[in-house]
């Protein structure tokens, strides 16, 4: 693993012929798109290329990671897209070889026939006697929790499709904040995607979450057929509510569709003092006006 390839991006090699050396950026690469929308923060002037998003420049490997999470110093390499699953398999390796060695240990020490039966006589024994199985304990359970909580960090962050340079680096990368200056994660496609990606593929691809919203045209629609009243002959026609609580449809649909009421008389209802709660007065008392203007409506 030390020696795989992390993702290094390949360096803009310079020509002699056709650039100079002093030259401070790339001659190639001012056309790309990410640059023209002003995100400046991927061009690596030591590289000298577009770098494409979530990659960073490791100072310590002097190259351009793809998908750059650190680097680890136990491994001497970069951990990026490449070589991040083999990473990952290496912590929970090292995690179970340190609760196996640890767990014998002990049973070797509690096991050993000739140690006294009460416990002060037996740690003095195992002090004395096994003094080199107490000091291998006591460095594996040292090295334990600190190994564990990187296994569980990355865990954490393989489910989420996040590397520890976007976490420890939130603040610094627009593409991790919402407008309104909020985290998001655009690369988070569920514990599940991100996970299987992983572990099958050995790395995640950096396709953004596609958000679908309601447009504006079917948010009109919707409240446009929410607020109508569907009537015969599937005509529908909206209904207006007037103060005094009482549906009235509109004017001049009712006038050519029923002749019986005059859009007067509808309106002119508004003016009692009805107190009856909407959609209960179309059903309570024959000789209620708007009890009449209700069967008028509907077929015979």
């Amino acid at each position: 693993m030390s020696r795989k390839d992390p993702g290094y991006i390949s360096k803009n090699i310079r020509d002699t012929q056709n650039q100079r050396d002093d030259e401070p950026l790339l001659k190639r690469g001012l056309d790309n798109p990410e640059i023209l929308d002003g995100n400046w923060s991927q061009l690596c002037i030591t590289c000298k290329i577009v770098r494409p998003v979530r990659s960073k420049h490791c100072s310590t490997c002097d190259r351009c990671v793809e998908q750059f999470d650190h680097h680890c110093p136990w491994v001497s390499n970069c951990i990026g897209k490449r070589n991040k699953w083999e990473f990952f398999m290496f912590l929970i390796l090292e995690v179970s070889a340190m609760i196996i060695t640890g767990v014998t240990a002990i049973i070797r020490t509690v096991g050993d026939p000739a140690s006294p039966a009460s416990f002060g006589g037996w740690l003095n024994y195992t002090a004395m006697n096994h003094s080199w199985v107490v000091s291998f304990v006591i460095m594996d359970l040292f090295l334990f929790f600190g190994v564990i909580a990187l296994t569980v960090i990355q865990a954490s962050q393989i489910s989420r499709n996040i590397t520890t340079n976007e976490m420890a680096n939130a603040v610094r990368y627009s593409y991790l904040r919402e407008p309104g200056g909020r985290f998001r994660n655009p690369f988070d496609h569920g514990v599940r995607k991100n996970c299987s990606d992983f572990l099958l593929k050995g790395y995640n691809e950096d396709i953004e979450r596609v958000e679908q919203t309601l447009q504006p045209d079917e948010e009109t629609g919707t409240i446009q057929m929410t607020r109508s009243a569907v009537l015969q002959n599937g005509e529908s026609i909206p209904l207006h509510i007037n103060g005094t609580d009482h549906g009235c449809s509109d004017s001049q649909a009712n006038s050519k569709s029923h002749g019986q009421l005059s859009p007067s008389k509808c309106c002119n209802h508004s003016k009692k003092s009805d107190k009856t709660p909407l959609g209960l007065g179309l059903g309570l008392g024959r000789n209620n006006p708007s009890s009449r203007y209700a069967r008028s409506l509907l077929p015979l």
